[in-house]
């Protein structure tokens, strides 16, 4: 499993905590220092299906900058793909990597079905 993360967020903090507890290992991947790429938030996008703007951090300050929440409406796939990728701080997170599954924010309870 892949855990992606911003080690100084706390509900990331929680995230590993939970994960640690459980004894479940996992690779880390801090998302500012090492941020996914278009392709690898293409595939997580597909394979969680969930909504892409479920990997927007819309509580953070680059969201708000940008003005993202009226911007996204607009903008393609493709295009919020290719944003996303320009800046880890973007993404929402912690993302969760598994075998088949891909989650994201942290949700204990959602955590506990998949793991």
């Amino acid at each position: 499993m892949l855990l992606l993360w911003y080690p100084k967020c706390t509900t990331c903090q929680k995230a590993k905590k939970f994960l640690d507890v459980r004894g479940v290992s996992c690779d880390l991947r801090h998302i500012k220092e090492e941020h996914p790429t278009a392709e690898e938030l293409r595939t997580w996008w597909q394979a969680s299906g969930l909504p892409l703007k479920r990997f927007f951090n819309t509580s953070g300050i680059q969201y708000r900058e940008l003005g993202l929440k009226d911007k996204l409406p607009g903008m393609s796939e493709e295009e919020q793909l290719e944003l996303l990728a320009t800046d880890g701080m973007l993404v929402k997170r912690p993302i969760l990597v598994g075998d088949g599954f891909v989650l994201t924010g942290f949700r204990p309870e959602e955590w506990d079905k998949k793991l």
